[in-house]
C-alpha cells in the first residue's frame, strides 16, 4: 500500500467547524485535489492552537500583515478591540511544529484568513494584499503554500 504524502490543510476547508463564527468553509476542490494527488490532510486551525475559542470574535490586522507580525511591527485585534497578536504567533509556531513533526512540505490554506491568508488578508474591513501569520511563518521555513482559491481556479 502506497503511503500518502502529508500536507497541512486549514481545518475549516476540510469541513470542521473551526472558523471564528463556528462555521466551516468546506471546499470540494480541496477534497478532490487531496484524493487526486493522494495526499494525507493534516488539519490545523492556528487560531485554536493559539488559544482562541470557537466561536470567537472576528480578528483582523490593525497594521501590517503576517510578515510584519513575525518581525514585531504588525498587530492583530478583534472587532471589539482586544489585541490577539500573541495568540496568532503561538498558533503559527505550533502549526510549523506540526508540519515539521509530520513531514509536511506543503500546505493548502484559507485565503483572506488572518492566520492562513495566502495572498490576501483583512486589514480592518478592507481586503489587502498580504499573508496571514501562519502562512508567513511556514513560507519562511520553505513550506510551499497554495489557497483553496488556487485549486478552484484550476477546476474551471
Amino acid at each position: 500500500m502506497k503511503q500518502l504524502k502529508p500536507v497541512l490543510v486549514s481545518a475549516c476547508l476540510l469541513g470542521l467547524n473551526t472558523r471564528y463564527d463556528g462555521q466551516t468553509k468546506q471546499c470540494t476542490a480541496v477534497n478532490e485535489y487531496l484524493k487526486k494527488q493522494q495526499l494525507l490532510p493534516i488539519p490545523i486551525c492556528p487560531e485554536q492552537l493559539g488559544g482562541l475559542t470557537t466561536p470567537r470574535c472576528a480578528s483582523s490586522f490593525s497594521c501590517g500583515d503576517g510578515v510584519q507580525v513575525i518581525n514585531g511591527t504588525g498587530e492583530l485585534c478583534t472587532e471589539d478591540g482586544k489585541i490577539v497578536t500573541a495568540n496568532f504567533l503561538s498558533g503559527a509556531q505550533q502549526s510549523l511544529q506540526i508540519a515539521q513533526l509530520t513531514g509536511c512540505t506543503s500546505a493548502i490554506l484559507k485565503q483572506r484568513s488572518p492566520s492562513c491568508g495566502v495572498d490576501f488578508i483583512y486589514q480592518g474591513k478592507q481586503i489587502i494584499a498580504g499573508q496571514g501569520v501562519t502562512t508567513a511563518l511556514l513560507a519562511q521555513h520553505g513550506i510551499t503554500i497554495i489557497s483553496e482559491e488556487d485549486l478552484e481556479a484550476n477546476d474551471n
